[in-house]
This record gives structure tokens, C-alpha cells and sequence, in this order.
């Protein structure tokens, strides 16, 4: 990814995205003891960062492939955004969910106009089940993470948080599939100022982490988190941008992403789903390393299934 694809991508999808507010909490301040700007992205069209990427992967699809749709597998907040992506450019869109995604995402999808298959909640069935509504519809696949093109517009969260304040010496975010953090990564390199990025990820769901220093993609043995949009695992484009760019990774536990979703909500009065926590979580855990700093937060999205609260 070069510096001019990350500024070409941010210009092609402005008129379908929102740019969104940066807040800043003095009581999250003084409880850290660093300057925290909160990149919003809870409040981005759909909820979530996630329709960066899906919107400048269908804007950069041939007129031949957008005829024909496109398909991807998503536990909630991909679905939702390639489901309003192709709506707004009316492009057919087939949405594999796993059968435990929230409520609230399928609903969302449904509302966007998006054609749900439901699978078995596994990564092989979710890659099974699209690849065979690929076969039978000629639509294209869109990966929700590694698609280069998804990464580069996931990206530009990052970049508008840079032009808005380009001292920041740290930006955190989640790590899921990895597409958010290597847009951000890209975009710290290219327009930051020596600003390092951290990931946050669950102890429950640490493939990253694990990949991380072992070199190689790692896969998780369960996915027993509260962060249900961080269950998917590294991908082949993702993974490469990571090691290179990103400074380390930080394992919080289940308690510590509900206490620090919990304090958002309460002290910012902004509503932010689990996954979103986890890098104000990070932050807090190691919070030592980082006093005096001034720090950027990506987050990451707002979608949550308010029956299913976890405090």
C-alpha cells in the first residue's frame, strides 16, 4: 500500500462515508494519565468503521462484476457495511452470517437490503457457505478483513485522525481479522509523526498475538469472548502489514474490555460495542508504559444488542 492509494481511496469514498468526530474525556485523562483522542467511528454510517473498506472495495469493482453482486461472510459489522455499500451503488448483496451473530447486526443487514445465509458458527462454514453463493450467482467475493482494497479504506479512519492531530505518539485499535490495524498502521507510517501502533485483542481470541512472535498465522481453539467482532483470525495480506508496522500487541481480559466499554458508555455518554473497548482496555492494562503520552483510540463501532448488554 503507498501513501497516494490511502489519499486516492479517502477522496473516492468521502461522499458515501461520514467523517467522524474526534471527543476526548478529561475524567478518561486523569484515569490514564495521558491525552486520549477517541476517533468515533461508532458514529460512521451503519456503526462502524467497516464501511471504509466495503464501500472503496465495491467502488473499485469493474461495471461487469458489480451486475453480477457480491458476497461475503461477516459476524455482524462487514455485513451491515457491504450490505449499505451496495445499496448505495444498487449491487446485489449475498451476507453469510454465523447462527450466534447478534440480533441487532442481522437486523441491520435486512434493513440495508443485504440477503442473508445463515451458517454454522465456523470460520470453514462461513468460507463454505459463500464460496457455493459464489458458484451458483457468478457474485463476486468480498473478504471482510484482507482484501487489500478493504484494508486501504479501513485506513482512512486513521488518516483523518492524523490530519485532525498529527503529534499523536501512539494509536491504538483492535485486532480481529486485522484489517482495521493495518489500515492504521499504513496510515500512522505514511502521515504520522514516529507514531507507534498498538493492538488490543482478548486473551479469549489471541491468534494475533500469538502470530505476533511466533511469525506464522495462528488460529484460536475457541472464541469465548464478549468481543464478538474480533473472532476471526489473520489474514494473508493483513498479517504482513502487522508485523512490519505495528509495535505490539496487548492481551486484556474478558473483565477488563466490559470495565472499559463500561466507562465509555457511562463517562463519555457514547455507545460502543465490546470489540471497540478492547483498545481502551489495552491502554488502561499498561497504562504505566504510556503516561504523559498523547495517544489516538480508534473506535471501532457502536452496534450493539442493547438485550444482551454485558453489564
Amino acid at each position: 500500500m503507498e501513501k497516494q492509494e490511502l489519499l486516492e481511496c479517502h477522496e473516492r469514498i468521502k461522499p458515501y462515508i461520514h467523517n467522524t468526530p474526534v471527543l476526548h474525556s478529561r475524567l478518561i485523562d486523569r484515569l490514564v494519565g495521558a491525552e486520549i483522542l477517541f476517533k468515533c467511528e461508532n458514529f460512521q454510517r451503519m456503526g462502524a468503521y467497516k464501511m471504509r473498506g466495503a464501500t472503496n472495495a465495491l467502488l473499485r469493482l469493474p461495471e461487469s462484476e458489480r451486475a453480477r453482486g457480491v458476497v461475503t461472510h461477516s459476524s455482524g459489522n462487514f455485513a451491515q457495511a457491504l450490505a449499505l455499500a451496495a445499496q448505495s451503488l444498487d449491487i446485489k448483496a449475498h451476507i453469510v452470517m454465523p447462527s450466534t451473530a447478534p440480533v441487532v447486526k442481522k437486523a441491520g443487514v435486512l434493513e440495508y437490503g443485504g440477503e442473508i445465509t445463515i451458517c454454522e458458527p465456523t470460520l470453514e462454514a462461513r468460507n463454505r457457505t459463500a464460496e457455493l453463493i459464489s458458484k451458483e450467482t457468478g457474485a463476486t467475493f468480498i473478504h471482510p478483513s484482507n482484501e487489500p482494497d478493504v484494508i486501504v479504506g479501513q485506513g482512512t479512519a486513521a488518516l483523518e485522525l492524523l490530519e485532525v492531530s498529527p503529534d499523536l505518539q501512539f494509536l491504538f485499535a483492535p485486532i480481529g481479522g486485522g484489517g482495521l490495524i493495518a489500515g492504521t498502521a499504513m496510515a500512522s507510517h505514511y502521515f504520522g509523526m514516529d507514531c507507534k501502533v498498538i493492538g488490543g485483542e482478548p486473551f479469549e481470541v489471541d491468534d494475533a498475538y500469538r502470530s505476533f512472535h511466533s511469525g506464522k498465522i495462528e488460529t484460536n481453539s475457541s472464541t469465548n469472548t464478549v468481543a464478538d467482532g474480533l473472532k476471526t483470525v489473520l489474514g494473508s495480506n493483513t498479517f504482513p502489514i502487522i508485523r512490519q508496522y505495528v509495535t505490539d500487541i496487548i492481551r486484556v481480559t474478558e473483565e477488563e474490555i466490559i470495565s472499559a466499554m463500561r466507562l465509555i458508555w457511562e463517562r463519555m455518554k457514547i455507545i460502543v460495542e465490546p470489540s471497540s473497548a478492547v483498545a481502551l482496555a489495552a491502554l488502561i492494562r499498561e497504562k504505566d508504559q504510556y503516561s504523559g503520552k498523547r495517544i489516538g483510540i480508534i473506535i471501532s463501532g457502536g452496534n450493539v444488542d442493547l438485550s444482551r448488554l454485558p453489564f
